[in-house]
C-alpha cells in the first residue's frame, strides 16, 4: 500500500492506519482500510463526528489530558484511577509543554533514577508513564513506546504480615466505638475484605445478619456473617448516610485517601507504622486459618483464590502445622 492509494490525511504507521491532520488529535482507524466501514469511520471523522476536539499542541500536558478522557483510563477501577492521578500529576509538574516525541529511553532511565531514593514511587511512576507512552503510541504522535522494556529498580520486597494482636488492642482502645477510626478496622478485619470494597459498604448491604458484598477487583459476590466485634461496631455507628463510613460533612463516601491518612494518625500513635491497612485482610485470612479452617473456608469469607489464601497465610499455616507436629512428636514419645 503506498501513500498515492491513500485518502487525504490517511497515513500509514508501524502499528496502524492513522488519521494526521495539523491542528486535529490524531487517530488510529479501528477499522480495515478499505473496507466499507473503514470508509464509514473516515467519513465520520471528516464530519466531527468521531474525536471531534481539536489539539493545538502536541506537549504532555495535551496527552495526559487525552489519556485521562480514553477508555483506557476511564476502565480503570476508581483506586486504581487515584493512584494513577498521583504520577500523572507529577508528570504534568515536570514536563507538561515537553513534547512526548522527543522522549527517549535514555530519558526514561534518568527519571526512574532521579527517585532512587524512593523505589515505590520511581517503579510505580515507571509503570504508569509506560501505559501513557503506549497511549501516545496509539494517537499517533511517536511509533515506539520509550518506557517499554526499562527495568524497574530492584527492590528488597518485605512481606506485609497481619497486626499482632496486641497492636490491634491497642488500636481499640485508642479509638472508641462510634468512630469512623474503629468502624474501618472492625470491617476490615471482620470481613476480610479490601479497603476500597469496605469503603463503598452501606447500611442497605446488610442482610441477615451479614454483609451482601461484591467485590470491585474480582466481581465474586459474598455473604458474610457479621461478628460480635463488628456488630458492636456498627451499633455505635452514626446512621446519618447510605454509607457506613462517611467523609467528615456526612455527604459521602469516606475516601481512600481520608481513611488512610486518619488510620495512619493512629498507627503512628500507637507503634504500628510497620502494619497498614491492608494487613488487616491478612489479619481476617490468618484468624480463620488458626481457627482450623481449610482453603475453601477462608475464601468463602475473603473471596480470594487458593493461590492467594495461601500466600496470606503461608506463615501462620508453618506456625499452626509446627504445633501439630510437635504434638503428635510428644505424644509418640510417650507412647
Amino acid at each position: 500500500m503506498t501513500k498515492r492509494e491513500l485518502p487525504k490525511y490517511v497515513y500509514r504507521q508501524r502499528n496502524g492506519i492513522y488519521f494526521q491532520r495539523r491542528g486535529w488529535p490524531s487517530r488510529k482507524f479501528q477499522n480495515v482500510f478499505g473496507t466499507p466501514n473503514f470508509w464509514k469511520e473516515y467519513a465520520d471523522v471528516l464530519a466531527g463526528q468521531v474525536e471531534a476536539k481539536r489539539v493545538n499542541v502536541r506537549n504532555f500536558k495535551s496527552l495526559i489530558r487525552n489519556y485521562r478522557s480514553s477508555p483506557r483510563y476511564q476502565r480503570l477501577k476508581p483506586r486504581t484511577a487515584l493512584d494513577y492521578d498521583k504520577y500523572l500529576d507529577f508528570f504534568l509538574s515536570i514536563m507538561a509543554d515537553a513534547n512526548p516525541a522527543n522522549m527517549k529511553r535514555k530519558d526514561v532511565i534518568r527519571l526512574r533514577d532521579s527517585n532512587a531514593e524512593k523505589p515505590y514511587f520511581a517503579n510505580y511512576s515507571l509503570r504508569v508513564l509506560r501505559v501513557v507512552m503506549e497511549h501516545c503510541v496509539d494517537l499517533g504522535w511517536r511509533e515506539t513506546n520509550p518506557a517499554k522494556g526499562v527495568p524497574e529498580l530492584k527492590t528488597e520486597r518485605v512481606e506485609r504480615e497481619p497486626w499482632p494482636q496486641a497492636l490491634l488492642q491497642a488500636y481499640r482502645q485508642t479509638c472508641e466505638l462510634g468512630t469512623r477510626e474503629r468502624l474501618v478496622m472492625e470491617l476490615c478485619v471482620g470481613t476480610g475484605q479490601r479497603i476500597g470494597d469496605v469503603l463503598e459498604m452501606r447500611w442497605s448491604d446488610i442482610q441477615d445478619d451479614a454483609f451482601v458484598i461484591r467485590q470491585n477487583k474480582t466481581g465474586k459476590e459474598l455473604w458474610v456473617p457479621i461478628l460480635p466485634e463488628l456488630q458492636s461496631a456498627l451499633g455505635a455507628a452514626s446512621r446519618h448516610s447510605v454509607f457506613l463510613l462517611t467523609n467528615e460533612r456526612g455527604t459521602n463516601r469516606w475516601s481512600y485517601r481520608g481513611a488512610s491518612q486518619a488510620v495512619r494518625n493512629v498507627r503512628a500513635a500507637i507503634g504500628a507504622l510497620n502494619y497498614d491497612i491492608h494487613s488487616w485482610r491478612y489479619n481476617a485470612a490468618c484468624e480463620l486459618v488458626e481457627a482450623g479452617c481449610g482453603d475453601d473456608l477462608v475464601a468463602s469469607v475473603t473471596g480470594q483464590s487458593p493461590a492467594m489464601v495461601l500466600h496470606y497465610t503461608k506463615k501462620v499455616r508453618q506456625k499452626v502445622r509446627a504445633i501439630q507436629a510437635q504434638k503428635k512428636r510428644t505424644e509418640r514419645t510417650r507412647n
